[in-house]
């Protein structure tokens, strides 16, 4: 197992330990910081997931730059980022942070997409993320990131910054799917 591989492992092992950070109380108390009283067991959750998050461009831009490039890195980094933000987003849910049919909405997506994918694997093709794709991904990691920090530095102001980028990340979820549905059409009609 390469570098990169063994990073995306990693990644995979961070999400319990994000999950406990995130629901479990410790007792471990509160910290006033930009604007919000922030239990620390929510910050350790919160710094969990960023690192988490930063392994994702870390092991990609290694396994690019050394050509180190794997089938196992092209199935477990999606798979990796998928459930490290499911993951963050159902917990946004039961924190009372975010809507449920907004992360429904993004997490269905997520599955239609995989869904053609494999499809499009099984005809030999391999599509790369292309900029919307990345919009996408930027705006929901930004969004989950100050929603699981209680939108901290914006909370001081009155702004919702958090729930704003988690409507923008939907938009940028819906339109970044069908526009990689309306690209594959041809392959998907083919297949039926």
């Amino acid at each position: 197992m390469n570098l990169p591989n063994k990073i995306t492992v990693a990644r995979i092992l961070l999400i319990p330990v994000f999950i406990l950070f995130m629901l479990a109380d410790f007792g471990m108390g509160t910290i006033s910081a930009g604007g919000v009283d922030l239990p620390i067991e929510h910050l350790i959750g919160g710094v969990i997931f960023i690192i988490a998050a930063l392994t994702d461009w870390f092991d990609g831009h290694l396994a690019r730059k050394y050509n180190l490039v794997t089938n196992m890195g092209k199935f477990l980094d999606p798979l990796a980022d998928k459930l490290l933000v499911s993951s963050a987003l159902i917990i946004l849910v039961e924190m009372g942070f975010a809507p449920s049919w907004v992360v429904i909405l993004i997490i269905s997506r997520e599955f239609a997409v995989t869904g053609l994918r494999l499809i499009l694997a099984g005809g030999g093709e391999v599509v790369a993320a292309n900029m919307l794709g990345k919009i996408k991904t930027t705006t929901q990691l930004i969004a989950t990131i100050f929603l699981l920090l209680h939108n901290v530095f914006f909370e001081a102001v009155g702004v919702p910054f958090g729930t704003i980028m988690l409507y923008i990340a939907l938009f940028f979820t819906v339109w970044s799917g069908a526009d990689y549905f309306y690209k594959n059409r041809r392959v998907l009609l083919e297949s039926m």
